[in-house]
């Protein structure tokens, strides 16, 4: 177990925010069929810590996505916050969901048999930074006066 430290974050629109004290060491992927479909996406960056290790500044919402599991969201902007059994003392947040979620890396994959293989090492993809999609930057310049980050 490495050193934890405190993190904050929250949903895109900025109603619900939080502080966790997180061990980046607890940093994982998952990519069970209930955490693909609650994202959208092919697997899901999560960081397991105790329940008593998040402190919500402004309560999310809750889903109840199984009888023995619930995820929090904002359901105003729609962002997935974690997820968390009912029972239970610990729980997992979304690494998208963190203000500085830079330089955490993940120690293992759960639910490794719903892997969609050609999603895990992109590395070799060719790469366009938003700022060379010149359409796109100037409409975020137009609408907000900046690119976002």
């Amino acid at each position: 177990m490495s050193e934890k430290v405190a993190k904050t974050g929250g949903c895109q629109c900025g109603r619900v925010r939080y502080t966790a004290m997180i061990d980046p060491a607890q940093a994982y992927l998952c990519h069970c069929r209930m955490c693909q479909r609650a994202t959208g996406g092919v697997s899901i960056a999560f960081i397991g810590l105790p329940k008593c290790d998040m402190a919500w500044e402004s309560e999310p919402d809750w889903y109840g996505s199984s009888p023995i599991a619930r995820r929090p969201f904002c359901s105003h902007c729609g962002t997935p916050l974690g997820f968390a059994f009912i029972e239970g003392e610990n729980m997992d947040i979304t690494l998208g969901s963190l203000d500085e979620p830079y330089g955490i890396e993940p120690h293992w994959h759960f639910a490794s048999e719903k892997i969609h293989e050609a999603w895990v090492d992109t590395s070799a993809l060719p790469r366009k930074a938003l700022a060379e999609h010149t359409a796109l930057s100037d409409r975020w310049i137009e609408a907000t006066g900046a690119v976002p980050e």
